[in-house]
């Protein structure tokens, strides 16, 4: 991380040979997931179909709500109940049944972002009690601030992966608009929060990061609000308001999907919808 990397120059084309790697990789990648079958969607999808059953969900008896009847009083609190309940019942945030079709290598995509995530918070906030003195001397550190980096690294990587998934197959179809549209917010808040993190390395690219960017964020007029050369600033953003603001973009993300569920593949519409099976990959 210390040493500067090479470059791959074409005409006007100028880019780092890792980041070049990595397009590499993940366009290798995302053409394997449209082309590759998930490991036994045949088998989901067969078993789905003999079973015959509807994934419709039946309506339950009129006052009972996950398994408690409604209070016939009034009140906030029924109220707020009643609506969450109406809005995100317990069976869809917690499913036991999905379609065949949530196996897919695109939500896997997902769930790896998410998995990056948390391990970017986790070995962010070591780094965010130690300082700079610690991730730049320190062995154990050194190891941390390589970890956080690389997590970084693989939460853009499938992020991306899984955008491309939804945007060539029209997730935002069938009501869910709301959910692709939080999505897209979460790679544009991350791409600040990562800016905000190489400001915040302390070291002479950080400096150099920072003197640039300052002459751009002052042709934007945004230098009134946003000075990349204080540290401070730059740390706070970085270690608590961006960070924070991700985290619960992500949840709010995964609880949209809970709501509406998973998009169907284009070209199948509900009633060739094969039957949902218990055990299906989530």
């Amino acid at each position: 991380m210390d040493q500067p990397a090479p470059y791959v120059h074409w005409g006007f084309f100028l880019i780092s040979l890792p980041n070049l790697v990595l397009i590499c990789v993940m366009l290798v990648l995302f053409a394997l997931a449209l082309v590759l079958p998930f490991p036994g969607k045949h088998r989901v999808a067969e078993a789905a179909t003999a079973e015959g059953t509807s994934d419709t969900p039946q309506p339950e008896p009129a006052g009972v709500s996950m398994g408690i009847a409604d209070d016939p009083a009034g009140g906030w609190t029924n109220s707020i109940r009643r609506l969450i309940d109406r809005r995100l019942p317990l069976r869809e945030l917690l499913p036991t049944r999905q379609p065949y079709y949530v196996g897919s290598w695109v939500y896997v995509f997902g769930v790896v972002t998410i998995a990056a995530l948390v391990w970017v918070v986790l070995s962010g906030m070591v780094l965010a009690f130690e300082g700079p003195q610690w991730w730049h001397v320190s062995p154990q550190g050194r190891f941390v601030n390589s970890l956080h980096f690389w997590a970084v690294q693989m939460f853009f990587i499938f992020m991306v992966l899984h955008l491309w998934g939804q945007y060539w197959g029209a997730g935002w179809r069938d009501g869910r608009a709301t959910t692709w549209m939080i999505g897209v917010v979460i790679f544009l808040v991350s791409i600040v929060t990562a800016f905000t993190g190489y400001l915040a390395q302390q070291n002479f690219d950080s400096q150099w990061i920072a003197v640039n960017a300052k002459d751009a964020i002052n042709a934007s007029g945004a230098g009134v609000f946003f000075n990349p050369l204080n540290f401070g600033q730059m740390l706070g953003l970085h270690v608590m308001l961006l960070p924070i603001l991700v985290t619960v973009l992500v949840v709010v993300h995964v609880v949209q999907i809970r709501m509406r569920g998973v998009v169907r593949p284009l070209g199948m519409d509900a009633k060739s919808q094969p039957a949902p099976v218990a055990g299906a990959p989530q």
